[in-house]
């Protein structure tokens, strides 16, 4: 395990760094810091905060996370993942909620990755993640259709409002609008099959940029939705927050807190796969937490590790954290010297872009896959998280997945555990090919041999009390196997102390085998050992018959 925080880009210059690296990695970053630009814009007003706020992420939160990440290659920056839950606090709560929200969500990510916590997020049930994606991604493709068909602005809701409100005004359609989406989606297609490397969202951009302005088509744009754009990073401030909403902001912060660990861990295993390297995702997680504790002083929006932006900077030839820093170099340069140009971006444009966006976020070829699977507790889980993020809230969507896989899990755990009456199963061929198995013959009347596999833990509580009631007449002896529990906890050891309270009133003699040291201890600890009796308690099921016997021997003889 790292015992340090070192961010990969002092371990880099430990290492030493030359001209040549420097060239290619400063080419990666000049082009991906070209892409992003008007990913940056589209996420913002998306999110419903000015298109400028998209830019100010990507120069801050995309410097800091390359300078302080615990990936080489990772480019950080607004992603389509917090548009839902972004644009959700904006109407709620204003920017200063946002800011808020983000700035409790950074404390919250460096705080995971001081815990030590990086390893754990990787532990977020696969089909949770692919549920609030698809649904993330269906809801982002749903807010652009007034762009895609040039309606006019209206107040945002949720997915079924803004569907009605399309449906509402359908007669309004701009079919310039359409026809600039239509083109777009159409280069941006088409341009996938001839250049890998640059996105077609860039020449789809600037081809439908010149058109409408060169034939002056009554399509809308940046500018003539927000006006002038500034052309510049504004000075840090500390956002107006008004305290009484804390308390209300925990919920959204700990949403942003949770898409940023798994958005940038995942995008740090897509680069190790891509790189052969290996991240330090509690390194990564600190980074995160920082960038968006410093990103809303100057106005951005939560940031995270863009995959499609890391793994562009990657093809491009990055293979260090100076390419992280050049793109943000790069977006600051544009923004400065060519931001003015970007009012005439026409918003039917960027809408098919999002929509391109959502369409790869969707992953429907993995919705498709689960359901194939006819896992039913896997398909609930993706379906549970993908309604809500559709129909209720992200958070919501969130928080329901995690406690509805946990169950799910533990009810599978459940089902795992056996309790054994091996008094009948020994009977049975195949239990007695296994090399420690006894004859039936070896069990002495009056005593009952159970056996307990697996982990021993609160959900198979139940199923072990259940399983005693199988012998009707009180026996004189119990024996608990007990070799192959793998864990137990607080409610199956009190199980296991009511089982022996019950056998203490009724005369039966409990003995204990195949007790391993460290369950052993656990078992002295709950004071389990001192009611048994540390005779009673024996590493194998030979020693428990043998002592059994001779109990039984010393009761007939009184």
């Amino acid at each position: 395990m790292r015992k340090r925080f070192v961010p990969e880009a002092f371990n880099l210059f430990k290492e030493g760094y030359g001209f040549r690296r420097l060239g290619t990695d400063a080419m990666a970053g000049l082009i991906v810091g070209i892409v992003a630009l008007p990913l940056a814009i589209a996420f913002a007003i998306a999110s419903g905060v000015k298109p400028e706020q998209g830019i100010v992420t990507a120069v801050v939160a995309g410097f800091m996370i390359s300078v302080f990440s615990g990936s080489r290659v990772q480019i950080g920056g607004p992603t389509g993942a917090f548009v839902v839950i972004v644009l959700g606090i904006v109407n709620q709560y204003g920017y200063a909620g946002l800011a808020a929200a983000t700035i409790m969500a950074g404390v919250l990510l460096i705080c995971m990755g001081m815990a030590r916590l990086g390893a754990v997020i990787k532990f977020i049930p696969y089909p949770m993640t692919v549920g609030f994606t698809a649904g993330i991604a269906l809801v982002i493709a749903a807010s652009q259709c007034r762009e895609l068909l040039g309606l006019p602005p209206a107040a945002s809701g949720g997915f079924v409002k803004t569907l009605c409100l399309c449906v509402r005004d359908i007669a309004a359609i701009n079919p310039w609008a359409v026809a600039a989406s239509g083109v777009s989606l159409g280069v941006i297609l088409a341009w996938q099959r001839y250049n890998k490397k640059i996105p077609g969202s860039i020449i789809a951009i600037l081809a439908c940029t010149a058109a409408v302005h060169l034939f002056d088509l009554p399509v809308a744009t940046i500018g003539s939705r927000f006006g002038h754009m500034p052309t510049g990073i504004p000075l840090p401030r500390f956002p107006d927050i008004r305290w009484d909403m804390l308390p209300a902001l925990v919920s959204p912060a700990i949403t942003i807190a949770v898409l940023g660990a798994i958005e940038s861990l995942l995008s740090a295993v897509v680069a190790d796969g891509m790189t052969g390297r290996q991240h330090h995702s509690n390194t990564e997680l600190v980074a995160q937490g920082m960038a968006n504790i410093v990103t809303p002083l100057f106005g951005g929006i939560p940031a995270t590790g863009a995959i499609a932006r890391t793994a562009t900077n990657i093809k491009n030839g990055g293979s260090t954290p100076v390419s992280g820093v050049v793109h943000s170099l790069t977006l600051l340069v544009l923004m400065l010297f060519f931001g003015r140009w970007a009012v005439l971006i026409p918003l039917p444009t960027l809408g098919a872009v999002l929509l391109m966006v959502a369409y790869h976020m969707s992953e429907w070829r993995h919705v498709v896959g689960l359901l194939r699977s006819r896992q039913g507790p896997d398909m609930l889980v993706m379906a549970t998280t993908f309604g809500l993020t559709v129909f209720v809230d992200l958070t919501v969507a969130i928080e329901a997945g995690v406690v509805l896989a946990a169950l799910l899990f533990m009810h599978r755990m459940a089902d795992v555990t056996e309790i054994r009456h091996l008094n009948r199963e020994l009977c049975d061929d195949n239990v007695r090919k296994d090399l420690v198995a006894l004859p039936p013959e070896d069990i002495p009347d009056g005593v009952e041999v159970f056996e307990i596999q697996g982990p021993f833990f609160f959900g198979a509580a139940n199923k072990f009390k259940d399983t005693l009631r199988i012998v009707k007449k009180t026996p004189r002896v119990l024996v608990i196997r007990m070799r192959l529990i793998l864990s137990i906890d607080a409610t199956a050891m009190q199980a296991f102390g009511e089982m022996l309270e019950k056998a203490m009133r009724e005369g039966t003699r409990v003995i204990l085998s195949g007790v391993r040291p460290e369950l052993r201890m656990l078992l002295e600890k709950a004071g389990v050992v001192d009611k048994v009796g540390a005779d009673y308690v024996l590493p194998v099921i030979d020693q428990a018959l043998d002592c059994a016997r001779q109990y039984l021997a010393r009761r007939s003889e009184r």
